[in-house]
């Protein structure tokens, strides 16, 4: 199993003083620290208008960190792909391929706040079928051998080529996955998939079991089954240490991701009326209930026996929410540290690779 960096820049908190610019640079000392201790992969969440995160422009964070990082893989979390034109979203993630010298995961979604839609003029009730189009028209732009066209209800885009293609052959394309509906995009795209541990445990009972859906839909369409990924929350430690990754997380949910979903069933769209569901959750849940279904809490063993059950259960992949909660730029920095020290050594994966050459050098 590997494992990666995952943030979404949350910074909505009334005791924050943190600044979003302050932000932004902590998490790209982060992202670069990532690299050097071993983890596979970056992923960097984009939102707008600070309505949950700070970070806007996910691709240019990363490419800011290429020049002082050497093998991780960086990845956006996710591009809110109805906000912009697919075109220019293709563009910017095959420049970056080629400036990192391959080593970009792309992954979309339509994203859950309304608030972030509405200044772009975005067409919020149709966000699925904006999402769907626009990952044909990414695959278009970087699979077509010579040139290509597209005509479609959002799209009509005449015969071209775009330039720099990626570096890769196959750049690994990942659909952020919360719903039925955006799993059969990816079966049906044949694309990779990542999900979150709470949302999968809401639409399809627990990890496993969305793993499992995801390979029967892939067989629908004739398609093969790529990698599954999920997302983590996770706060390392035991007793008071514990107790202070609970309410961080509660502070979350609370300040930034109530806010977030939408709670108006008449303002959201058909296939998103399970974020209700998801409110009545949170607005209910205690500190008490948090559970290995929507983070890693705990001592290091605890934590991966956790992770041994989600590796069992099909996940190839873990990424890592170690800053959520506003929690401080040198805690996060320690617990990175600790969970590669104690944690992911009980699984194989790059990072024991990665040891051996930093041992031997």
């Amino acid at each position: 199993m590997e494992f990666g960096y995952f943030t979404l820049s949350d910074n909505v908190y009334p005791e924050m003083k943190r600044s979003a610019e302050d932000l932004i640079l902590q998490i790209r000392e982060q992202a670069i620290l990532a690299d050097q201790i071993g983890l596979h992969s970056a992923w960097i969440g984009e939102h707008h208008f600070d309505s949950l995160g700070v970070n806007s422009c996910p691709h240019l964070l990363l490419a800011s960190i290429i020049p002082l990082t050497k093998r991780i893989r960086m990845a956006p979390a996710v591009v809110v792909l109805p906000l912009q034109h697919p075109l220019r979203v293709a563009e910017e993630y095959a420049t970056l391929d080629l400036l990192s010298g391959g080593r970009v995961d792309m992954a979309v979604g339509r994203g859950y706040d309304r608030r972030e839609y509405v200044p772009f003029g975005a067409e919020y009730m149709d966000s699925l079928e904006l999402m769907d189009e626009g990952v044909e028209v990414i695959q278009k732009a970087w699979n077509s051998p010579g040139k290509w066209s597209h005509k479609g209800r959002f799209f009509d885009i005449p015969e071209m080529t775009i330039t720099p293609r990626p570096l890769q052959k196959r750049v690994p394309f990942y659909m952020a996955c919360f719903s039925r509906a955006s799993m059969e995009i990816a079966a049906r795209r044949d694309m990779d998939i990542i999900f979150a541990p709470f949302a999968a445990a809401m639409t399809y009972g627990d990890l496993p079991s969305a793993v499992r859906t995801y390979h029967e839909t892939c067989e629908k369409f004739d398609t093969k089954p790529r990698k599954a990924m999920c997302s983590y929350f996770i706060h390392i430690g035991d007793g008071k240490d514990e107790e202070y990754g609970r309410e961080r997380q509660m502070a979350y949910f609370n300040n930034c991701a109530l806010p977030a979903f939408h709670q108006e069933p008449g303002k959201t769209p058909p296939t998103m009326q399970y974020f209700l569901k998801i409110v009545d959750i949170l607005k209910n849940m205690k500190k008490e209930d948090l559970g290995s279904k929507s983070i890693l809490l705990g001592s290091p063993q605890k934590i991966v026996d956790t992770l041994k059950a989600v590796e069992e259960g099909g996940i190839e992949e873990v990424i890592l929410y170690f800053n959520v909660g506003g929690k401080p730029h040198q805690m996060v920095k320690d617990q990175m540290h600790r969970f590669m020290e104690e944690i992911a050594p009980h699984f194989e994966g790059s990072h024991k690779k990665f040891r051996l050459q930093a041992a031997a050098e």
